[in-house]
C-alpha cells in the first residue's frame, strides 16, 4: 500500500507539474478573461453574460498576441509580445512554486530560492512555446535577393 501511494503521489505531483508547464501560455489570457468577465459582472451582465464575454475576451487576447507574433517582422515587436505573455506566466509560477515549498520546505530562505527558480523555469517555457514556431523572415525592405533559378544551358548554346 505503502508503494502505491508513493507512486500514485509521484505520478500527480508529475502530472501537476506538466499541466504548470504546458499551460503556462495561457496565463495572461486567463488573466484578462477573469478581470474583463468580473467587470462585466459587476456592471450587471449577469453571470452568464459574464462568463461569456471573459471567454471571447480570453480568447481574443490568445488569438491577437499569437497572430501579432506570428505575422510581425520586427524583432522588438515580437520580443514585446512574448515578454507580455511570460511575466504572467512567470509569476504565476512562482506562486505555485511557493505554495509547493511550503509543504516540505522549512526554511524561508530556501522557499524563495525553489520559488524564483520555478518562475525562471516557467517563465521561459511560456517564452520558448511562443517563440518556436515564429521564425525570423527576411524583410522585403532589406534588399535581400532570393536564389532565383538560372537558366539551364542547352547543347546548342554551349557549342556556340
Amino acid at each position: 500500500m505503502l508503494a502505491l501511494g508513493l507512486a500514485l503521489n509521484t505520478l500527480g505531483i508529475g502530472l501537476f507539474c506538466w499541466l504548470m508547464f504546458a499551460l503556462a501560455v495561457y496565463a495572461l489570457p486567463f488573466f484578462v478573461a477573469v478581470t474583463v468577465g468580473m467587470s462585466a459582472f459587476r456592471d450587471g451582465a449577469g453571470v452568464f453574460g459574464a462568463l461569456l464575454i471573459g471567454i471571447v475576451s480570453g480568447a481574443l487576447t490568445l488569438a491577437a498576441g499569437q497572430l501579432t507574433l506570428a505575422v510581425s517582422q520586427s524583432l522588438t515587436l515580437r520580443v514585446a509580445i512574448a515578454t507580455v505573455f511570460a511575466v504572467p506566466a512567470a509569476i504565476a509560477g512562482y506562486h505555485v512554486v511557493f505554495a509547493l515549498s511550503q509543504i516540505e520546505v522549512a526554511s524561508l530562505v530556501w522557499r524563495e530560492a525553489f520559488a524564483c527558480v520555478g518562475a525562471l523555469c516557467i517563465g521561459g517555457t511560456a517564452w520558448a512555446r511562443l517563440t518556436f514556431f515564429a521564425r525570423t523572415r527576411p524583410s522585403d525592405s532589406a534588399g535581400v535577393v532570393e536564389n532565383t533559378p538560372r537558366p539551364v544551358l542547352t547543347a546548342a548554346k554551349h557549342e556556340q
